[in-house]
């Protein structure tokens, strides 16, 4: 199992709807494809948990053409609530966060996910991106500051109030 990533974001402003519909938007500025096939929902006991749309890196024919799968989360999925246990360094420890938009490997798709991430938060940004296996979070100041330097491929492992 590898790296693992979540957008935190505010309990309160949560939808999956709003999280389906900028992730949509996020796809398309940041040159993607998109693919949402036979409209995939889990439900449990009747409550929607989550669906997934697959991201893809155009053109669809290129060698090493990276992708990543998108988990939107349902509001019933007890998966969604942000422990806010650690000490992750940029985040404030009071806030109430949910931990969607779940991406289950980023290694391999690393620069796709940065043009993905920088066109979500551009659209949301109070939000946060978290790479799970690390105590820090990228905010939509972060991503700014990331663009506006040469490409760095391990851009997701480093602490980006360091850079």
């Amino acid at each position: 199992m590898g790296t693992s990533a979540f957008i935190l974001m505010k309990q309160e402003k949560y939808t999956p709807e709003k999280l389906l519909s900028d992730s949509i938007v996020a796809a398309f500025h940041a040159d993607a494809g998109l693919y949402f096939v036979d409209n995939y929902k889990k439900f449990k006991n009747g409550h929607f948990l989550y669906t997934t749309l697959n991201v893809i890196d155009k053109p669809l024919d290129r060698k090493n053409n990276q992708q990543f799968i998108f988990y939107v989360d349902g509001l019933e999925n007890y998966e969604i609530t942000y422990e806010n246990n650690e000490d992750i360094y940029g985040l404030d420890s009071s806030l109430s966060l949910y931990q969607v938009g779940g991406i289950e490997e980023i290694y391999g798709a690393q620069e796709l996910i940065f043009r993905f991430i920088y066109e979500y938060l551009k659209l949301n940004p109070d939000d946060y991106f978290w790479v799970a296996d690390y105590d820090w979070v990228y905010s939509w100041e972060d991503m700014q500051k990331l663009k506006s330097l040469p490409y760095d491929p391990d851009w997701c492992y480093k602490n980006p109030k360091t850079i």
